[in-house]
């Protein structure tokens, strides 16, 4: 009988990783090392802030190493002295070698934001939500030297609602990606998990957001701004200039109608938020952010900062 209990080495880097550590590390698996990103500078002052994964690491005693260079002699013989059955990556955040790749017993695996083969690349979980999916999910699968083009192991679907920004999706999804990877261990240590191969022609690209993406052609139909608004929360969130002041939006929501004002006038600013004409319908803002002051309710940002009827933001770049 294959033995139960897998001797793991764990590679991530953000918050989206800590509950797939967290989940490995409450299971009969065990976590020998985690591999995570070089700390990085933070806030005004740029002090050095440990990654979530490090951080969530050695509140658990558990060996954490910071690599410059995973290309390193070093880095590789440090890896076979642990002697790990199984690589596990969840958002590590750089490309592994092919050497790496092959170093454990039975491979190394991703915890990846998509449905595979949909949504290869760095902004899988973002993508969906701009893109107006309803339905999105985990896949875990084989690490190759491809982007996101190993073989699949094993994928859940989640729903992605009208409210959900993709901070709150990414949220939901790392709970998942934790569950599913110890689903997948389990079967891998029983012998019962039968890898299968991606379709590269359904194949769709996921690439990084771009701090361009962020500024709304308000031509377009408000259904598709609103995709863009929520999936471009937390990050780089989308700004409406008005008056020549870039405005942060969230929290859209689509009213059906038709008017004769031109895309990017406001038609109607209360309590309820702030209604502006697109292509098609209408968008109503209900929360929004001017610089270097706090996020807002509608009603709370109009009490400073009033916006009147008429008033019309710029479209596009």
């Amino acid at each position: 009988m294959a033995d139960p209990r897998l001797n793991l080495i764990f590679m991530g880097t953000p918050d989206f990783a800590v509950p797939t550590l967290e989940a490995i590390i409450k299971s009969r698996h065990r976590v020998s090392l985690v591999i995570s990103r070089p700390d990085r500078g933070r806030g005004r002052g740029r002090k050095l802030m440990p990654t979530p994964v490090k951080s969530a690491a050695m509140a658990r005693g558990i060996t954490v190493v910071q690599p410059v260079n995973i290309r390193a002699p070093e880095f590789e013989s440090l890896l076979h002295e642990h002697n790990p059955n199984l690589i596990v990556v969840a958002a590590y955040g750089r490309i592994l070698p092919q050497n790496i790749l092959d170093l454990p017993s039975l491979g190394t695996i991703n915890v990846h934001g998509s449905l595979l083969p949909r949504y290869r690349g760095a902004a899988p979980i973002q993508r969906a939500i701009i893109n107006g999916d309803t339905i999105t999910g985990i896949t875990i699968m084989e690490m190759d030297a491809g982007m996101d083009t190993g073989a699949i192991l094993l994928q859940e679907k989640i729903a992605i609602t009208a409210e959900d920004t993709s901070g709150s999706l990414f949220a939901r999804m790392a709970d998942l990606g934790g569950r599913l990877l110890v689903r997948a261990l389990d079967l891998m240590a029983a012998g019962d998990l039968s890898p299968v191969i991606q379709d590269d022609a359904l194949a769709t690209p996921a690439p990084p957001l771009t701090k361009r993406e962020a500024i709304p052609d308000w031509r377009r139909p408000a259904a598709e701004l609103s995709c863009l608004i929520r999936g471009l929360d937390p990050w780089p969130l989308v700004k409406g200039e008005l008056d020549g002041e870039q405005i942060r939006l969230f929290s859209p929501r689509v009213i059906e109608g038709t008017s004769a004002a031109a895309p990017g006038t406001v038609v109607r600013a209360d309590d309820g938020g702030v209604m502006i004409a697109c292509g098609r319908d209408f968008l109503l803002i209900r929360e929004l952010q001017r610089p270097g002051s706090r996020r807002l309710s509608a009603a709370d940002f109009l009490r400073g900062r009033k916006i009147e009827a008429g008033r019309r933001f710029k479209c596009g770049a």
